[in-house]
């Protein structure tokens, strides 16, 4: 067996964290414009992250992050800001602890593991959020690596180098399973075999078919996941 270990990204990947989130926001505002806000929320973080990475700068606490994405997303719609009291924005950062897994995932990795794969989460975020996930998505994995034990955000080099390491595998021995373009790029870049799993909830900036090229595999769901990874 060639392939040895599969690091899975956790939000958006292996967990719908748009579900959760729409239902802490504010009811008070319509479902179409929370979801829209959700969307937002969420590749504002991304940007966040890509900032501090250009910047040097170490990880930050995904917390402190969220809440301050949410803080300047409200200021960007003050028509909503009313709705959001103290008590309000804490509720909906720490919603992000507790997301459900897609559908399709649960037997995905039960399956890769009964086959012998050693399964890992390789994510930006803390190691208290991914234990947190763990229990509210009901996922089991081998180890959970975030940006915070590692000191970086992927999609730096190191990041991806020094997890290897940690595994004790080399990059042709694992893939890389994301729906975040930047992210198996980066995997790649590293020398790991990557899957790209498509989610409506991300990479809405991307195109679809310029990733579907870059990748091993290109997915809409994780169903036959290890079918394909005995493939690699």
């Amino acid at each position: 067996m060639k392939i040895k270990a599969i690091f899975f990204d956790f939000m958006g990947t292996c967990l719908d964290w748009h579900s959760g989130v729409i239902e802490i926001l504010p009811q008070s505002i319509s479902k179409s414009d929370r979801s829209k806000l959700a969307l937002e929320w969420r590749h504002d973080y991304f940007d966040a992250n890509a900032a501090r990475l250009a910047a040097n700068e170490p990880p930050e606490d995904i917390d402190v992050t969220l809440r301050n994405t949410l803080l300047a997303l409200l200021k960007k719609h003050p028509e909503h800001e009313p709705s959001f009291d103290e008590f309000t924005k804490q509720q909906c950062v720490t919603a992000w602890h507790s997301m459900p897994a897609w559908p399709d995932v649960p037997p995905a990795i039960q399956q890769l593991q009964a086959a012998g794969y050693e399964t890992f989460v390789f994510a930006n975020g803390t190691t208290r959020l991914q234990l947190d996930l763990c229990r509210s998505s009901g996922l089991r994995f081998n180890m959970l690596f975030s940006s915070e034990l590692l000191g970086v955000y992927k999609p730096a080099p190191e990041s991806y180098r020094r997890t290897l390491e940690l595994v004790g595998v080399e990059p042709d021995e694992s893939v890389m399973v994301a729906a975040h373009a930047y992210d198996v790029r980066g995997a790649k870049a590293a020398g790991m075999r990557t899957v790209y799993v498509h989610r409506w909830t991300d990479d809405i900036r991307e195109d679809m078919q310029v990733v579907e090229c870059e990748n091993d595999y290109f997915l809409e769901a994780m169903t036959g996941l290890v079918d394909i990874i005995k493939r690699l």
